[in-house]
């Protein structure tokens, strides 16, 4: 099925609408799953083209997902990009019958950029709306402004170093955000209580390390937490570009991974 962007009105941003694309498809259970997908960009991208492939995968497994464009009311800078991805998970908090059922799961999820937004949203959901997300989902997060990891070294070589470099000057320039929690997820110092966490790098990945070393803390504060680095050349992540990505098996482990997330959430809650 395909989507289109539209405008969903938001309680509490500084604009009351911003634009979400839903993804469904025809597989969708009685209560599906509901995630709320932020992509990727490097806080720098403003222009939402075609389809997430992530986000359609989810949709493919059974589950609706909407993909919410804080880049474009937002302008990428914290703390308003923070503000919008926050309104929008309390917006779909509230409008879970009207996109799936009263009885389905709600999920943040996100991409690189759109990773740190949702362990932000998580975070900041744990703070001021308790218990009111299942999960979490981190692909290739950006979270650690301080790029010094040792995979990180790596990121001249994927050509992505002066990107991120010019995404969190961007991000945090002017919001006094650089060690805020909420914007440097990888430097929060109080973790427990925030919701099930899948986390997800592939071995090429430079922002492997910083995933890695969150997935360990989060679950040294008592979070149930499952991590995995997908194997190199797997069409995953996309933030690389198709010169990175030709020649390699569509990544299928994303869309088990997301499967047995999901699976594992519902026993949690049944």
């Amino acid at each position: 099925m395909n989507s289109e962007w539209r405008d969903m009105e938001v309680d509490g941003a500084a604009d009351r609408y911003m634009p979400i694309r839903i993804y469904d498809s025809a597989t969708r259970a009685k209560a599906p799953p509901l995630v709320l997908y932020f992509s990727g960009g490097a806080f720098l991208d403003r222009d939402r083209n075609g389809e997430s492939p992530i986000a359609r995968s989810f949709a493919n497994s059974g589950a609706v997902v909407v993909e919410a464009d804080y880049a474009k009311p937002s302008e990428n800078v914290f703390p308003k990009a923070l503000e919008f991805a926050f309104s929008a998970l309390r917006c779909l908090s509230g409008k879970r019958k009207q996109f799936g059922s009263q009885r389905s799961l709600l999920l943040v999820a996100g991409e690189e950029a759109g990773g740190n937004l949702a362990a932000g949203v998580a975070l900041k959901a744990r703070d001021q709306m308790p218990g009111e997300i299942d999960g979490q989902i981190l692909l290739s997060p950006l979270i650690d402004p301080l790029m010094a990891t040792a995979s990180f070294r790596e990121a001249d070589g994927a050509g992505m170093r002066e990107r991120w470099t010019e995404g969190w000057n961007h991000y945090l320039g002017s919001g006094g955000g650089y060690c805020h929690p909420y914007a440097a997820p990888g430097h929060c110092s109080r973790l427990s209580g925030v919701a099930p966490a899948l986390i997800l790098t592939s071995a090429d990945d430079p922002l492997r390390d910083e995933a890695a070393d969150y997935a360990a803390r989060l679950s040294a504060a008592g979070v149930a937490v499952k991590s995995r680095v997908l194997p190199a050349c797997r069409g995953w992540p996309q933030i690389y570009g198709a010169d990175r990505t030709e020649g390699c098996a569509p990544p299928d482990e994303l869309r088990r991974e997301f499967e047995d997330f999901i699976g594992e959430l519902q026993n949690r809650t049944s």
